[in-house]
């Protein structure tokens, strides 16, 4: 059964409390967990902030690529999202590096269905098209922003294993198509990497609160930020979303883009069983994917 990555360090409340007595005790205050991701967990401390701390070691060079970026991309964009307000270091008490950031209430996107997302469709666009300038000095990402055609083996073997649980032809036909479509030959541009709903938080009222979790930051082909086309919208909320783009993605990205979201889909689909929330968001992009391609 595939199942979210255990962690390579566990961490708990106390743990992150003596990291924070450590090294920045002016802030130290009540914490709780409040998200388990994949890659980081999230500590509420006190009222106005949250530590982020790595739970795997191939994600703890991705606390520092948010260090490198987060604050000259909150200068550039309207959305708000997390830039650290302080560093924490390795140490003897926990290996790797990791983020106090201010905290921002907002409704998970993640646990909401696409209509009530669908009013964030422009404010959405606004910021994938304000983010994705020419950056040459991002980090490196082996599996975001890359030539589609990279990813081809990774892809095939998971729409083959859930081929036993789903039909899968019109995943595969967009898939074809996207790997078919001339690659990317701009500059490489400035890309969030993992514009899910689970990284998106809402307003109570459905408008946008903040894009967060930018673990995979890097630059490349914008397509990839444009999958969330599918991963976070349906149809009608989808047009609106590519309508509002400040600059129109032509024919070839946009199967890329679809290409993007089969990519993202299958990954959380094949390693989702034992987490509704990411299994729910496999639901809705791959039944998106599927509903257009027939």
């Amino acid at each position: 059964m595939p199942l979210t990555p255990p962690a390579d360090i566990p961490t708990d409340a106390e743990l992150v409390a003596a990291l924070v007595a450590a090294q920045h005790p002016d802030l130290a205050g009540p914490l709780r967990l409040v998200s388990d991701g994949w890659d980081n967990q999230l500590y509420r401390l006190g009222d106005a902030y949250a530590v982020r701390i790595p739970r795997r070691e191939v994600a703890a060079h991705l606390i520092e690529h948010e260090q490198q970026m987060l604050p000259g991309i909150a200068a550039r964009v309207h959305a708000t999202v997390p830039a650290p307000v302080r560093v924490g270091v390795p140490s003897d008490l926990f290996p790797w590096p990791w983020s106090v950031v201010e905290w921002i209430d907002g409704v998970d996107g993640a646990s909401v269905g696409a209509d009530e997302r669908a009013g964030i469709a422009a404010s959405l666009a606004e910021f994938v098209g304000e983010l994705a300038v020419p950056a040459p000095e991002a980090p490196h990402n082996p599996v975001r922003g890359v030539p589609l055609a990279s990813r081809r083996e990774v892809v095939a073997t998971r729409l083959r294993s859930l081929s036993g649980r789903m039909e899968v032809a019109a995943l595969e036909q967009a898939w074809r198509e996207a790997l078919a479509a001339p690659v990317w030959d701009g500059p490489p541009l400035l890309l969030h990497g993992d514009l899910h709903p689970g990284n998106l938080l809402l307003t109570p009222e459905g408008g946008l609160a903040a894009v967060i979790d930018f673990g995979d930051v890097t630059s490349g082909d914008p397509a990839t930020d444009l999958a969330t086309a599918w991963l976070t919208f349906d149809g009608d909320a989808r047009e609106r979303f590519r309508a509002a783009l400040p600059v129109a993605p032509d024919r070839a990205t946009w199967l890329r883009a679809r290409g993007w979201a089969v990519t993202v889909a299958s990954a959380l689909a094949t390693s989702s069983d034992d987490n509704p929330r990411m299994a729910s968001l496999a639901h809705h992009a791959l039944a998106q994917l599927t509903h257009e391609s027939n």
